[in-house]
């Protein structure tokens, strides 16, 4: 073949560098935009903070002394700045005693100074001072008056408790976990291990969920009734099992107690703790902050962003002026980097809080049923309902919603949890997911307790009301409540 040249023309689009960092601030969260914030002000000698909107922390120097103040203390020579201070005016004097410091004339005054200058900051504990269940177990250990040989058993035996409370090993898997050369028995490993079951919290180290609730009713420190006692003790140790089934006839039959009687056991049982080692927890609580603010003003639902989400940034005038003063190329050059890629990373957070302002003002609209009435309100939403109306692709909808919160009157939410699927109605309508989800877990909240309903019959009562939703749809959305099926809530009247 013959290599010739063509020319076309055709039209395509560019991911340039700036489009690529508006994409990227776009799908970042409130923690992780803050991270870049200060990364970008580390490295970007162009860019500063605008203390002008944002919140002062303990007293700024905007509201110490007048703008006027202020600009002309700047405008002032360095130099003469320095000779005016307070450290610089103090005089040396001609002679000093011999036996006399350089620190006790000058340092001291110099801390004194400064010290008095510094402004009073709170500063918060940084490091988790939280202990785990583990350290908790060990701490108590060493307290134990334990011999060499069961210290070792011991560390096996702590070193095997889940963050749960219980022991993940059997007797004989510890054993064989004991070193051969100091020559242990399994029963003196089952000795150390009820020296260790008294230990706190209450139920730790049970081998199973019967044996823990036994260890805490033991330890327990309430007036109980003797009788009540030695009743749930019988009832945990023999009738667990028709305890775990409900099958709460056939207990009554076996133990030969009352309805009443049995109520009462079950009630002592219940303020057990299922899950000991839940008491003691290293996790440290992750708080959210919210992106926007919606709120009700004379009638009207407002949404804005949040201050305190991010830091305003802005360029620095006087570097930016820098620019024209500069002669030397190199440094004039870099100094015009700096300032396109400031003025780029504004422009990206500005496109940004734009973006994440319409969606949310879209969402504010579309659902204020909800914010009036709550969940059972609350609209179907998908992400193309929002592109459509802003004019924004789906993929954008998507980055902007994600790890996004919207702090609401009845409480903070993220921004995906408004966009639910829907079911047709009897009346040709539509009713949303999350509305059907309320509606099922306000019917199991109002059913009878000896007669729960099965997802046959919420469909029925659904279906009733006009919700067109079958069984399989029910029971989907009670496990994603974490709501067990009827024959698990069954319980006493």
């Amino acid at each position: 073949m013959k290599q010739t040249l063509q020319l076309r023309l055709g039209q395509h689009l560019t991911m340039t560098p700036q489009l690529q960092q508006a994409i990227r601030l776009l799908q970042l969260s409130t923690l992780e935009l803050q991270t870049e914030i200060q990364e970008a002000l580390d490295s970007n000698l162009m860019l500063e903070v605008d203390d002008e909107h944002n919140t002062p922390v303990n007293g700024s120097q905007s509201e110490q002394a007048p703008e006027s103040e202020i600009n002309a203390s700047n405008n002032k020579d360095p130099a003469s700045t320095e000779l005016n201070s307070p450290e610089k005016n103090s005089e040396m004097p001609d002679e000093l005693p011999v036996d006399s410091n350089w620190e006790d004339t000058y340092d001291m005054v110099a801390s004194t100074t400064s010290a008095s200058a510094a402004p009073e900051r709170d500063y918060e504990v940084s490091g988790n001072t939280e202990e785990s269940l583990h350290e908790h177990l060990h701490w108590q250990k060493q307290l134990t008056p334990f011999s060499e040989t069961d210290q070792v058993i011991a560390e096996v035996i702590i070193d095997a408790i889940n963050d749960d409370g219980y022991l993940g090993q059997t007797l004989e898997e510890l054993h064989l976990a004991i070193p051969e050369e100091l020559e242990v028995e399994l029963d003196e490993v089952e000795a150390v291990l009820h020296r260790i079951q008294n230990f706190d919290p209450p139920g730790v180290g049970a081998r199973d969920l019967r044996e823990s609730l036994e260890l805490q009713l033991k330890q327990l420190e309430l007036d109980i009734d003797p009788t009540l006692k030695k009743q749930t003790f019988q009832l945990l140790s023999d009738h667990f099992d028709l305890l775990a089934n409900r099958d709460f006839n056939l207990l009554t039959r076996r133990m030969k107690i009352s309805e009443d009687e049995l109520k009462q056991i079950i009630q002592l049982i219940q303020s057990l703790n299922p899950r000991p080692g839940s008491q003691i927890t290293s996790e440290r609580a992750e708080y959210i902050i919210p992106d926007v603010i919606v709120n009700k003003v004379k009638g009207q639902w407002r949404v804005e962003l949040n201050p305190d989400a991010a830091p305003r940034i802005r360029v620095n005038s006087h570097y930016a002026s820098l620019i024209k003063q500069v002669q030397n190329s190199k440094d004039n050059t870099c100094l015009k980097n700096h300032l396109q890629e400031a003025r780029w990373f504004i422009k990206s957070l500005s496109s940004r809080n734009d973006t994440l302002l319409k969606v949310a003002h879209c969402i504010v609209e579309r659902q204020t049923e909800f914010l009036e009435h709550g969940e059972e309100a609350m609209k179907a939403l998908v992400l193309h309902d929002i592109a459509e109306k802003i004019e924004m692709h789906e993929s954008t909808i998507s980055r902007v919603t994600t790890k996004k919160y919207m702090h609401t009157p009845r409480g903070i939410f993220e921004l995906k949890y408004f966009f639910s699927s829907h079911v047709s109605t009897a009346s040709g309508g539509e009713c949303s997911a999350t509305a059907i989800r309320a509606l099922i877990k306000k019917l199991v909240a109002a059913e009878l307790p000896n007669k729960p309903l099965s997802d046959s019959k919420i469909a029925n009562i659904l279906s009733d009301q006009g919700i067109m939703v079958a069984r399989r749809t029910v029971a989907k959305y009670r496990e994603a409540l974490a709501i067990p099926p009827s024959n698990e809530r069954k319980r006493l009247a």
